[in-house]
């Protein structure tokens, strides 16, 4: 009994000291300031920076925004009390439980991930389905680990635990993502400073004014102003005498987020009067590419396990102990249809003999091709979800590359080659050629349809009608260039008599036994003219076509940049085309520009004159898939041409570009598609190939999982995650909008989903094609 009563008590002890921990948690937070903020005054602003000028402020700095923060943008001022804060620093109750909350959605992904484990083994061995599920499930894994770490109640590692010391009780800058605080110090004497802004990355722009500064009343008693600067790339800063408009200062630094940073503004005397500027940090900036770094090690690691389990499963005994091997190759026949993906058994082997093909034959899919169209496809998703909010996963501003601007590009480069392999097979099958250009025409309609009225990113507006519609876009480039190139094969696709066949062959036979080493160009050179024609009338327009108000030849993004000469001018002969025939109502109204440059007129990346250099690129496509054809079974030979055409684009590159971003006579640019920047992925793409069809269709080392899955299923996985981005578990509440591990984890987890979904309709033979 004594042993209870003691028991008991301790109980009770341990229930009371843990009341009044909480009650001191409820003390700290209620001792926070509560003042109402003030407005703040705004004398100017730079991309997406704003200012608060004052004479002493308080920094929020490494405070730790929470979920109560902003949406993204530059640094705001918010009247009202902040919520209360926790301990740990990574928001308040509240915060803790929508994270909480999102915790069973990554358990159910990865029971979802053993479930289909456990079936994928019990179904077979390493070949077919069974190793791709297997592949898949330890994705889904990886993604749920991911998940489930980076979203656990507490601290945001991005945030840091503990909170800033307060600089003023009263105010206080909330900064947003990216963004770092600098608090400005002016010891001046009755000289009143003016601060600009300008970003590294911004080409010839104009400075933005970023906050002005009142003078010094005594001395040793500086003025100050807070203010969030950018942290994404180095800022220049310059500091003039506002009076006069003398430059006092100026300098160039690279703020790291949520940093805290001063610049003093003195006198020095060193033997000379002279004013000195010097940035002091304050407290240090957090690692904002911590999230990735442990993305990329979870993913390193889920290719080593996946890999130790592949040996495993090369072993005999394991392999029987597990269950039997079973065979996918009726999938393969199921999906080979008219208009679809590519096939390897094609009329031209390693001679120069010509082979009837009997119609009862089954093709054997070319695996590397619907895996770099599937690595195409999900980084596109990945991407156009967020890309964790990072700017190297979003499209370039003007000139340059990031990863977002290499996808769009692979993709049409592999529609490409999908086509010549796959009409030359539809051909081969006896379909005459009027009946395949009315299926080429049909396609083309519906890609342009689906386009325009489903994937319209016009509909943020609000309900579409047809004078706000948007008529450029992916789809529809698609669809136009697609018709284009299926045509222009077509059209010279020349008939050969069989053995018993009518096969279809792109190529002169007497030419083929003349110079066999290059009937891959040879063959084909009806088609070359009429591209390097295509291009010539891209040349022409972009470099002669007079835009009024503009210069001729102009290629630059207009708003500030070029010293703010031309703010009307964005992609000169492009813009003005589209405008001119489309209207500016009908373009995409917030193009990349705008971020960094500050453009103001709508200019749309996806318009009239960049198409011409998509049909180019999508012509690269289909001579990789005529090297593909013409040198079936003869490794060496593909291989050294995928080589050769990598070596040669790069080499145009680099005469286009001068390896450097902006001063090359033909910059690299997404929004223009230029076409050193066609000839810079064609390179990237031929030299993914030439990785890839070893791997996966010659030695086997690599089944294409989990990319192959989505890959054969692109238009439904394209289609499915425009329409449904915004919608659960796609998109979720997120704890704290202004942390990058949150958008991060976010975004792998809807991109894994969707590899998902692509797998399990293909295991259920599920193929959506038009």
């Amino acid at each position: 009994m004594n042993g209870w009563t003691q028991e008991f008590s301790r109980m009770l002890h341990r229930r009371a000291a843990g009341d009044r921990g909480a009650a001191a948690r409820g003390l700290r937070q209620a001792s926070l300031p509560a003042a109402p903020l003030p407005e703040a005054k705004k004398p100017g602003a730079a991309g997406g920076i704003r200012a608060l000028s004052s004479g002493s402020l308080r920094s929020a700095g490494r405070e730790g925004p929470g979920p109560w923060d902003a949406p993204a943008g530059g640094a705001a001022l918010r009247s009202g009390p902040p919520p209360p804060r926790g301990d740990s620093g990574g928001g308040d109750g509240s915060g803790r439980a929508a994270m909480t909350g999102a915790r069973p959605g990554a358990a159910e992904q990865r029971r979802a991930g053993a479930r289909g484990g456990a079936a994928a083994a019990a179904a077979g061995g390493m070949s077919g389905a069974w190793g791709a599920g297997r592949a898949l499930a330890a994705l889904l894994l990886a993604a749920s680990v991911l998940s489930a770490a980076l979203l656990a109640p507490g601290g945001a590692p991005e945030r840091g635990a503990e909170s800033a010391r307060p600089r003023d009780k009263k105010r206080h800058v909330e900064l947003k993502m990216d963004q770092a605080l600098l608090l400005i110090h002016n010891e001046l004497l009755r000289t009143n400073l003016t601060v600009y802004w300008n970003s590294e990355r911004c080409y010839h722009c104009l400075f933005q004014v970023l906050v002005n500064v009142s003078q010094s009343r005594r001395a040793g008693e500086p003025s100050i102003a807070a203010v969030g600067v950018s942290a994404q790339h180095g800022s220049i800063l310059q500091l003039k005498a506002t009076e006069e408009e003398k430059e006092v200062c100026r300098l160039e630094y690279k703020f790291g987020e949520f940093g805290n940073y001063s610049l003093l503004v003195k006198h020095v005397q060193d033997g000379v009067d002279r004013i000195a500027c010097d940035v002091v940090v304050n407290e240090d900036p957090v690692d904002s590419n911590l999230p990735v770094t442990v993305a990329f090690l979870i993913g390193l690691a889920l290719v080593i396990a996946v890999c130790f389990l592949r040996f495993l499963l090369s072993l005999d005994d394991f392999n029987n102990w597990i269950s039997k091997a079973i065979n996918s190759r009726e999938t393969d026949r199921l999906i080979n249809s008219e208009l679809g993906s590519p096939s390897r058994a094609d009329a031209l082997g390693g001679d120069s003999q010509l082979e009837a093909w009997g119609p009862a034959a089954a093709p054997q899919r070319l695996r590397c091709v619907d895996t770099f169209r599937g690595i195409a496809l999900i980084i596109m998703v990945f991407v156009n979800y967020g890309g964790g909010k990072y700017w190297y996963f979003k499209h370039s501003s003007w000139n340059g590359l990031t990863v977002a601007d290499l996808v769009f590009p692979w993709f049409v480069f592999i529609m490409g080659s999908s086509i010549f392999l796959s009409m030359t097979s539809t051909l081969q099958r006896g379909c005459s050629k009027f009946r395949l250009l009315g299926k080429i025409a049909w396609r083309s309609f519906l890609l342009i349809s689906l386009g325009i009225v489903v994937v319209n990113p016009n509909y943020c507006l609000g309900p579409l009608s047809w004078d706000k519609l948007r008529i450029p876009g992916v789809l529809q480039r698609l669809g136009v260039t697609y018709f284009v190139v299926a045509v222009l094969e077509l059209l010279f696709a020349k008939p050969v008599p069989g053995s018993g066949a009518s096969s279809y062959l792109f190529v002169p036979l007497a030419q083929e036994r003349r110079c066999s080493s290059l009937r891959d160009i040879l063959s084909s050179w009806p088609q070359w003219l009429f591209i390097l024609l295509l291009e010539s009338i891209w040349l022409g327009l972009t470099f002669f076509l007079p835009v009024p108000g503009c210069p001729t030849g102009y290629l630059g993004p207009g708003g500030i940049g070029d010293l703010g000469r031309y703010p009307n001018c964005t992609g000169g002969a492009a813009g003005y085309i589209d405008r001119l025939l489309l209207g500016e109502d009908h373009l995409y109204q917030h193009p990349s520009s705008a971020v960094l440059y500050h453009t103001e007129v709508a200019y749309d990346p996806e318009g009239i004159l960049g198409t011409i250099n998509s049909i180019v690129m999508a012509f690269l496509g289909v001579q990789a898939g005529r090297i593909l054809l013409y040198y079936k079974d003869q490794t060496k030979a593909i291989l050294l041409r995928f080589t050769a055409w990598s070596c040669f684009l790069g080499l145009i590159s680099v005469a286009l570009t001068k390896v450097s971003e902006n001063e090359g006579s033909i910059p690299i640019n997404k929004n223009l598609w230029s076409i050193s920047y066609v000839t810079t992925l064609s390179s990237f793409a031929f030299f993914i190939l030439l990785v890839l069809y070893p791997t996966v269709d010659v030695k086997g080392l690599w089944t294409g999982t989990p990319f192959f899955y989505p890959g054969m299923n692109s238009l439904l996985v394209y289609v499915g995650h425009e329409v449904f981005e915004s919608y659960f578990p796609f998109q979720w509440k997120l704890g704290d909008d202004q942390s990058h591990r949150e958008h991060l984890t976010q975004n792998i987890v809807a991109t894994a989903l969707w590899v998902l979904i692509a797998y399990i309709l293909y295991k259920k033979k599920i193929f959506w094609k038009i």
